[in-house]
């Protein structure tokens, strides 16, 4: 609490440089997300504000398990094995589309086809999509995410580099490095590392002052208003010390719900006892990454729900699996020269194609062709009876 107080005194401090009542409303004690902070074992009361949809998920099932994808199959896939939503996951698309790690390589264009393919090919359920920096400055950014709002996506992680997206809406002016943005219907996240950024279980990351971060999500709450969006604030301030890092991401988690975040997320923690922590000592929604082989010890959705969580990433599970099966089939195809002795290890013809639903657009093709065939008997119906 000591390290929220003083960065909170630093903040104001600087109040003179911020737009009028900006600062003030934030900062006072009935702003930004003080009446939404709950403990690991209560829900937020939120009767009296509106309701967003990650939310409703989230009253309906308790917690919220979010698969990650990289291309339409994938995304089918999810949505046909039940799941209530889905990550659009930058990382797994850098792998598939490029064959390259997430250093920050994907550009808004590919990432925003993919989005597009993604949310048509399951369209009953809502998807997360990574639109990494949003391709340059603010103009960059806008329209970064209006493609992907035409795209079809519920919302976009962006990290913004140089200049901030909200800022810019909001007509103010800041030395911005980087942060996660989801624009979109549902979902805003920012995120404070520098850039370039890397993912959160990898090496080499840093992190951009606090209150520079806490500004921006302020300033992200007010652009948000009273749209159906979540905000949630990440921090990957845990990887900067392992003596004084994890309490660093829990004190600016809680700034950061201060200034206005839904959600807060520490990214890679280390181990059961600092999932813990971050569920005791932080406020709201609470947000959690399973990366296998990753930082983070692996836990069941019930495990995490009883420690306090409520969102569930699974971001790279899908590619994971996939890039094992193929590594497996075709090590062995290429020793044996044929699939046929391994035929256990795919889908059948007929299950695949029940997979993609065959079926239904055969049924709509015939649909069709009885409508085609019905004018053209009337036709000649039409041309007999003038015959006559």
């Amino acid at each position: 609490m000591a390290g929220i107080l003083s960065r909170t005194a630093a903040l104001r401090s600087k109040a003179g440089s911020c737009p009028a009542g900006l600062l003030t409303r934030w900062l006072s004690p009935a702003a930004g997300n003080a009446g939404r902070s709950f403990s690991s074992s209560s829900s937020p009361d939120s009767s009296a504000e509106r309701i967003t949809r990650i939310q409703r998920i989230i009253d309906d099932e308790g917690v919220v398990l979010l698969p990650g994808c990289y291309d339409a199959l994938s995304a089918s896939i999810v949505q046909k094995t039940g799941f209530s939503a889905g990550f659009i996951s930058g990382y797994s698309v850098s792998a598939a589309r490029l064959g390259k790690p997430d250093i920050g390589l994907m550009t808004p264009p590919e990432m925003a086809a993919a989005a597009r393919t993604i949310c048509a090919s399951a369209p009953d359920i809502p998807f997360i999509a990574d639109a990494d920096t949003g391709g340059g400055n603010s103009l960059n950014v806008q329209r970064t995410v209006q493609d992907l709002i035409a795209a079809g996506a519920a919302g976009c992680f962006l990290e913004v580099l140089f200049t901030d997206l909200v800022f810019s809406v909001l007509k103010l002016t800041s030395d911005s490095h980087s942060d996660w943005l989801t624009d979109c219907e549902f979902l805003l996240l920012l995120q404070d590392q520098a850039w370039p950024k890397k993912c959160g279980h990898m090496r080499g990351k840093q992190v951009i002052p606090a209150e520079e971060h806490a500004a921006k999500i302020a300033a992200a709450r007010d652009a948000i208003g009273d749209s159906d969006f979540f905000l949630i604030a990440r921090t990957d301030a845990r990887a900067i010390s392992e003596k004084y890092g994890l309490s660093e991401a829990i004190s600016r988690a809680n700034l950061y719900m201060e200034a206005g975040a839904d959600a807060c997320f520490v990214d890679a923690p280390r181990s059961d006892n600092e999932l813990r922590e971050i569920a005791r000592q932080t406020n709201g929604y609470r947000v959690v990454n399973m990366i296998e082989g990753g930082v983070t010890p692996l836990h069941t959705q019930e495990e995490l729900k009883e420690m306090g969580f409520h969102i569930i990433l699974h971001s790279t599970t899908t590619l994971y699996t996939a890039a094992r099966a193929l590594t497996n089939m075709l090590t062995k195809m290429k020793q044996s020269g044929s699939s046929k002795d391994h035929l256990d290890m795919l889908a059948s013809f007929a299950e695949f194609n029940q997979l993609i639903n065959l079926e239904s657009y055969f049924a709509r093709e015939a649909h069709y062709a009885e409508y085609k065939n019905a004018l053209e008997a009337r036709n000649e119906l039409k041309a007999s009876s003038g015959a006559l």
